[in-house]
């Protein structure tokens, strides 16, 4: 073989090894197969009655129920390109009461090209919206096709927390406090902002943050015992990461990173710096995290208190194990399914979830 064919044969091989997940699968589930024909369920929630709200990205709001599905009329224009769309849904905690729900997604609406990620909610009347509000919506719009985020989550005390990833523009979103992208917001469910969130008081803030230096957060939960928001994020190649968000922290993104280009080139070489917070774990190879949430059920054994992330690159739902707070242990559940999209927990204490070109799954533990 000749000195050409020798590198080509190494780089080959050294980009095939960096590639593989070596995370064990564990064979003892299988999954029940309960919304069939979806293409890309990026977010979904359950009703009181227990049917279920679903986005598609490409735009639809489905209400699933008795086995049927409904489109639902009144949805505010949806950007659709790249990994923008129509994202998360999730209900107000006093929905019973007040029938609000509450919808990220890309949207045009501003002077500029392109689009940016929005909030808004709507009170579900039937099989329509109506009231529509648009609660917050990021600028500027640009025609880049990546890191909309955005997950969804309100807390114990009623604020409504988001995620907008850095929207392509790393050297400028992220650590820039004026600046929208690569932040986790949060504001009152009226869209209004909190007096005690951290920036509140600075010169030119963009007043919803409430932590920055991501780079695109897809994954969002709270711990069922701390109560403590977790989130995860997209990293490079490289460099995922799980994070327990504080108020008005710097989760470093790009000045620190575990990860490198696409390309295989750096763009950084230090991967922490005073600050600056380090994150709980982090993946490398990346699995392209996307969807979370902690087991807080009877229905799986001592899986209860698991931590679950759905890979999109390697087709898995990934079951983290915690032990004083730290991930000790992965395994592949749900194996070569497809690419998961998102994960509740359902008012069944079954886990539920959502897989592109499939649908919505039941999580079944052997």
């Amino acid at each position: 073989m000749d000195l050409k064919n020798i590198l080509i044969t190494l780089i080959f091989t050294s980009t095939f090894a960096c590639a593989q997940d070596k995370n064990p699968t564990n064979t003892e589930n299988t999954h029940e197969v309960v919304v069939s024909e979806l293409s890309n369920p990026w977010g979904f929630t359950f009703l009181p009655d227990e049917s279920i709200l679903i986005t598609e990205k490409s735009g639809d709001l489905i209400h699933f129920k008795n086995g049927k599905k409904i489109t639902i009329s009144g949805l505010p224009e949806i950007y659709d390109r790249g990994q923008g769309g129509l994202l998360d849904v999730i209900l107000h905690p006093n929905f019973k009461e007040n029938n609000w729900i509450y919808l990220s997604y890309a949207s045009e609406s501003g002077g500029d090209s392109g689009g940016n990620t929005a909030i808004a909610r709507a009170q579900l009347k039937e099989h329509s919206l109506t009231n529509l509000e648009v609660l917050y919506k990021a600028t500027p719009n640009t025609t880049k096709g990546q890191h909309f985020g955005s997950r969804l989550i309100f807390d114990d005390d009623g604020y409504l927390y988001f995620t907008i990833g850095d929207r392509g523009n790393r050297d400028e979103n992220p650590q820039d406090i004026t600046r929208d992208g690569g932040k986790v917001y949060r504001i009152n469910d009226d869209g209004t902002i909190p007096q005690d969130n951290p920036f509140v008081n600075e010169p030119n803030a963009k007043t919803a943050i409430f932590s920055y230096g991501h780079r695109n957060p897809q994954g969002m939960s709270i711990h069922p015992k701390t109560r403590q928001i977790w989130t995860h994020e997209h990293g490079p190649r490289g460099g995922d990461e799980v994070n327990i968000i504080q108020p008005g922290k710097n989760y470093g993104w790009p000045i620190i990173s575990y990860g490198v280009n696409y390309s295989g080139t750096s763009f950084t070489d230090i991967t922490e710096k005073e600050g600056m917070e380090q994150p709980l774990h982090y993946w490398d190879p990346s699995i392209a995290p996307s969807g979370m949430a902690f087991i807080n059920s009877d229905k799986y054994g001592d899986w209860d208190g698991s931590l679950l992330v759905g890979s999109l690159k390697f087709q898995y739902l990934d079951k983290c194990t915690l032990k004083d707070g730290k991930i000790i242990k992965e395994e592949r559940l749900l194996d070569g399914l497809g690419r998961i999209r998102s994960i509740n927990q359902g008012p069944d204490g079954y886990i539920y979830v959502g897989v592109e070109n499939l649908g919505i799954v039941k999580l079944i533990r052997k």
